[in-house]
């Protein structure tokens, strides 16, 4: 009797499980997430008792509802919240703005030292050695504008298990450092660039993710940096422009910032 037939199924057969098996086992790896340094009400509960607006301190700048957004260090959104009693009780827009500095900060830091989206703002200006770089990691439009505008800022954030994209060149977003190391990024929205900073120090602090080994900021590490002349031109070349309020007192006051040169 001729086998060869029965042959040739075996080896289909042995190629195809072998094949699934890879299959099986690369998905797998696809699939797996780094792991979220907070919950959803660890988060929701540390952005409240940081803004004024639900009953925190008060940060220098228009004093609103924010949002607040949490990625794993692999750059998968992993928690969102918000301050206000809806959705829509803070800007609507900052959610993804909030996710992108949160994305910003953790993809520009490493273990060694930390990058505040809040450092980038100088270096990312037209003839400065970052310029472009906000064109380099575009956002995920198709996580970032779907799912159920009902669950935004919960638990079931359909933001979240995604990554975000996007690079925000203004404060707001640090990374999150435990004792081990770098475990994420926070980005914080609603408010004026320097007030959210402050208010992600505060959340930072208040979530003990900041043990931030070092930065360009030898006084504050990843804090921001005043020094940008009225020629537009930062003595550091790290500097965040002023805003309007008190916002730099308070930095000044918290340790999350400085003014003037840093020679």
């Amino acid at each position: 009797m001729n086998r060869t037939p029965f042959r040739s199924i075996s080896l289909q057969l042995t190629c195809v499980l072998f094949c699934l098996g890879i299959l099986c086992s690369t998905t797998s790896a696809v699939s797996a997430k780094a792991p979220c340094p907070v919950q959803h009400e660890q988060l929701l509960s540390a952005l409240k008792g940081s803004v004024k607006a639900s009953g925190g301190p008060a940060n220098g700048g228009l004093e609103t509802n924010e949002w607040a957004v949490v990625v794993a260090r692999d750059g998968s959104v992993c928690a969102v919240a918000f301050t206000g009693p809806t959705a829509d009780a803070q800007w609507p827009g900052s959610r993804l703005v909030a996710a992108a500095k949160a994305n910003t900060a953790n993809g520009m830091s490493v273990k060694e030292m930390a990058l505040s989206s809040a450092n980038l703002y100088a270096a990312v200006q037209p003839g400065g050695p970052l310029f472009g770089l906000e064109r380099t990691n575009p956002v995920n439009t198709t996580a970032a504008y779907g799912g159920d505008p009902a669950t935004f800022g919960t638990g079931n954030d359909p933001l979240v298990g995604q990554p975000i994209g996007g690079i925000v060149a203004f404060g707001g977003g640090l990374a999150l450092y435990d004792q081990n190391g770098i475990v994420g990024g926070l980005g914080v929205s609603g408010d004026s660039a320097c007030a959210d900073h402050n208010v992600a120090w505060r959340v930072r602090g208040a979530l003990s993710l900041d043990k931030v080994p070092a930065g360009v900021n030898p006084k504050a590490k990843d804090g921001i940096i005043y020094d940008i002349d009225p020629g537009g031109k930062s003595a550091s070349g790290w500097g965040h422009p002023k805003c309007s309020g008190s916002e730099a007192d308070i930095a000044a006051e918290l340790g999350a910032g400085v003014g003037g040169s840093l020679k």
